[in-house]
C-alpha cells in the first residue's frame, strides 16, 4: 500500500515538473544547416531531453555489441567455474559415502575445469590414499608441499599416509615439519607431545606443554594436569636414584593440584627414607581428608621407619576410626589388623562391607581372618569361594590393562595419563616388578609389597 502510494505521488509530481517545464514563457533559437528554428523555451527542453536519451540508446547498444565476446568468455569462464565446483562437490560426497574412485574421477574433472585450485588436488591425493595408490598420493601430496596454502594440508595427509603404512619415523618427521610451518596445528603438536612421552623425554614434553595457550577454565585445568602428570613421572622416575630431584618434582606436582595422590605417595615415600616421618605424615593425614585412597592409608602406616605391625595398626588409628567409612578405610584398617594378629578388629573394619555386595578384596581377607582367628578352614573356603564371583575392586586401569602400579604411559596406545584408579572391565594384567619400586629403606620396601600406586586418576584426586 506505502509502495503504492508513494508511486502515485512520484508520477504526479514528475507529471507536474514535465507540465511546467513546457508551459514556461520564451522562446529558443535552435540553427543547424541553414535551418532556424524558434520553439517555445519548454518545448526546447523536452527535445534536448529526448536528444540525450536517445543519444545514451545508441552508446548502449555499442557498447553491448563491442563488448559481447568479452562477456560471452566470462560467461563460459563462471559456467567452466560452476562445473568445477560441482564436482568439487561430488569428490567431497563421494569420499565421505566410501567411493574414492568416483572421488578421484570428480576430482580430476574438478582440476581439469580449477587447474589452480589446490582442494581438487588434495582430494585426489585423498582419494588415491583411500584406494591404497600410495606412490600416486604421495606425489600429489608432494607437489602440493611447494605452495603455502596447501603445504599443512599436504603434510597431514603425509602424516596420515606414514601411518597407514606403519612408518612412525616418518610420521613424526612430517608432524615436526607441520609444527614448525603451523605451530597452533592441534594433531601435529600432540604426535610430538606423545612421540617425547613414549621416550621419556620429559623435559622437552613439559616445555611444550608450557607454552600450550590457555584461555578458559577448563585449558588451563586440562593444561595444570598435564603438567602434574608430567611432573609426577619424572618424580617417579628419579625416586632410586635422585632422590631430592625426586622430591622437587612432586612437590611441583602437588602446587599444580593440591590433592594429586601420586605426587604425594611419592614425596611421602622419599620423606620416609629421610627418616622425616612426621612431614610424611601430614602430607599423608591431608591427602588421605581429601581422597580417602586405600594407598595412602597404607603408606601411612608404613610411615615410620622399623614399625611393628601393632604400632602400624595403632598409627592408622589415627586417621581411620570404626565404622569404617567407606570400603577402602575398612579394607585398610583390616590388612593391618591381620598382620598385628588383632582379628576382632579385623573382622569389625569388615564387618559393613561383609554383606551381599562384598568385594573380592573384602572376600580375601574375611577368608584371612576366619582362617587365622579360628582355623576354620571351611569358612575361608567359603569366602574364597565367594571371592572368585564377588565383584572386583578398584585398580590401575588403561586400555583394558590392569596394573599393579600406576605407569604415566599407557601400555597399549602409549597415551600419557591412561592409568584411572576404577573397578576393571576386563581381565587383562601386569605385574610391576618388585625391582621397579623404590628400594632404599624398609618403609619403601614395605611400599613395594603392597603395590602402592603412583600415578593420578580422576577418581583419586
Amino acid at each position: 500500500m506505502i509502495r503504492l502510494a508513494s508511486w502515485i505521488i512520484g508520477s504526479l509530481v514528475i507529471a507536474g515538473v514535465a507540465a511546467w517545464i513546457i508551459s514556461l514563457p520564451g522562446t529558443m533559437t535552435l540553427e543547424l544547416a541553414g535551418y532556424r528554428m524558434q520553439p517555445r523555451l519548454g518545448t526546447a527542453v523536452v527535445i534536448l531531453l529526448l536528444a540525450a536519451a536517445l543519444v545514451i540508446l545508441v552508446w548502449a547498444v555499442v557498447r553491448r555489441v563491442i563488448g559481447a565476446p568479452r562477456a560471452m568468455a566470462r560467461r563460459r569462464t563462471a559456467r567452466r567455474r560452476e562445473q568445477g565446483v560441482e564436482a568439487l562437490s561430488d569428490a567431497v560426497i563421494a569420499l565421505q559415502a566410501g567411493d574414492p574412485a568416483r572421488a578421484r574421477i570428480m576430482a580430476r574433472e574438478a582440476q581439469a575445469r580449477l587447474p589452480d585450485n589446490g582442494a581438487a588436488k588434495l582430494l585426489e591425493a585423498r582419494a588415491d590414499l583411500a584406494l591404497g595408490d600410495m606412490p600416486a598420493a604421495r606425489e600429489h601430496y608432494r607437489a602440493l608441499i611447494s605452495s603455502e596454502k596447501t603445504a599443512v594440508a599436504a603434510l597431514t595427509g603425509l602424516y596420515d599416509q606414514a601411518r597407514a603404512q606403519n612408518r612412525p619415523d616418518a610420521a613424526l618427521t612430517f608432524a615436526r615439519k607441520t609444527l614448525a610451518l603451523a605451530p597452533e596445528t592441534g594433531w601435529a603438536g600432540q604426535a610430538v607431545f606423545d612421540d617425547l612421552a613414549r621416550r621419556g623425554q620429559w623435559a622437552e614434553a613439559v616445555a611444550m606443554v608450557n607454552a600450550e595457550p590457555a584461555t578458559t577454565r577448563e585449558d588451563k585445568a586440562r593444561k595444570r594436569r598435564r603438567q602434574a602428570v608430567i611432573e609426577t613421572a619424572r618424580a617417579r622416575e628419579l625416586e632410586n636414584s635422585q632422590a631430592n630431584a625426586a622430591l622437587d618434582h612432586a612437590l611441583t606436582a602437588l602446587k599444580l593440584l593440591p590433592d594429586f595422590v601420586p605426587a604425594a605417595l611419592i614425596a611421602a615415600r622419599i620423606y620416609s627414607n629421610r627418616g622425616e616421618a612426621r612431614r610424611a605424615q601430614s602430607l599423608l593425614r591431608r591427602i588421605w581428608r581429601s581422597t580417602g585412597h586405600p594407598d595412602v592409608a597404607t603408606l601411612y602406616a608404613h610411615s615410620q621407619s622399623g614399625a611393628s605391625a601393632v604400632d602400624r595398626l595403632k598409627r592408622l588409628g589415627e586417621i581411620i576410626e570404626l565404622p569404617a567409612p567407606h570400603r577402602a578405610a575398612g579394607m585398610a584398617m583390616a590388612r593391618a589388623a591381620i598382620d598385628a594378629y588383632d582379628w576382632p578388629r579385623a573382622r569389625a573394619a569388615l564387618q559393613p562391607f561383609a554383606g551381599t555386595e562384598a568385594t573380592q578384596g573384602v572376600a580375601t581377607l574375611m577368608a584371612e581372618i576366619e582362617e587365622g582367628q579360628s582355623g576354620d578352614q571351611g569358612k575361608a573356603r567359603e569366602w574364597l569361594a565367594r571371592a572368585v564371583r564377588a565383584p572386583r575392586d578398584p585398580a590401575w586401569t588403561a586400555d583394558g590393562i590392569v596394573s599393579d602400579e600406576w605407569e604415566p604411559l599407557s601400555p597399549v596406545t602409549g597415551r600419557l595419563d591412561a592409568f584411572e584408579w576404577k573397578v576393571p572391565v576386563a581381565n587383562n594384567s601386569r605385574q610391576t616388578p618388585l625391582a621397579a619400586a623404590p628400594a632404599a629403606s624398609p618403609p619403601a620396601l614395605l611400599a613395594a609389597d603392597t603395590a602402592l600406586p603412583l600415578a593420578p586418576t580422576e577418581n583419586a584426586q
